[in-house]
């Protein structure tokens, strides 16, 4: 074992409770406390200086990285809300033709399927998938359509004239109106 594996062993035994402790008191959540305390003790891992670190320092180091970690998750949970697993394949199980749907979405052509995913999955917007993918916002929009228009195909899907969301509404012509 080498001296920065025995160092973390070390680190782990003595402060461990305490890091995963505060995890769970700010998180209120086991499996993000385990991420948190798992991310930290990585972390220390990979400070080079990290074994002449003195006991009191370590602890401090410890316990305001995990405060850092759990303020991460927080905004990372408030720009994207997590579903547990369980009420997901409730909700999947609940919805007929969902399954179809997202088999359909597997089917399309990746440059079609990633925005469909990260659009309607992940929730981000068109600007966010733009500068994700490296094109612009106005190809992200065309491309769910197009996407749309080929899962409609696929499907069955009938075409009732409405708008499926803003971003198929028609652009104003150049006359005006």
């Amino acid at each position: 074992m080498t001296e920065q594996e025995s160092f973390l062993r070390r680190a782990m035994e003595a402060h461990g409770g305490a890091v995963y402790r505060l995890a769970l008191c700010r998180t209120q959540s086991v499996p993000d406390a385990e991420d948190v305390y798992q991310d930290v003790f990585l972390r220390l891992l990979n400070q080079r200086d990290g074994p002449a670190w003195e006991p009191e320092h370590l602890k401090a180091w410890l316990l305001r990285t995990a405060l850092n970690r759990c303020a991460d998750l927080h905004r990372l949970r408030l720009r994207r809300p997590v579903v547990p697993l369980e009420e997901v394949s409730e909700t999947a199980a609940a919805e007929d033709g969902a399954a179809e749907l997202w088999e359909a979405v597997g089917r399309l052509p990746e440059k079609l399927r990633m925005p469909v995913h990260l659009y309607y999955a992940e929730g981000y917007t068109a600007g966010e998938i733009a500068a994700l993918l490296g094109v612009p916002a106005a190809t992200v929009r065309t491309r769910l359509h197009r996407a749309r228009q080929k899962l409609k195909d696929m499907l069955g899907g009938c075409d009732d004239g409405e708008p499926i969301s803003e971003d198929d509404r028609p652009y104003p012509s150049a006359g005006g109106t």
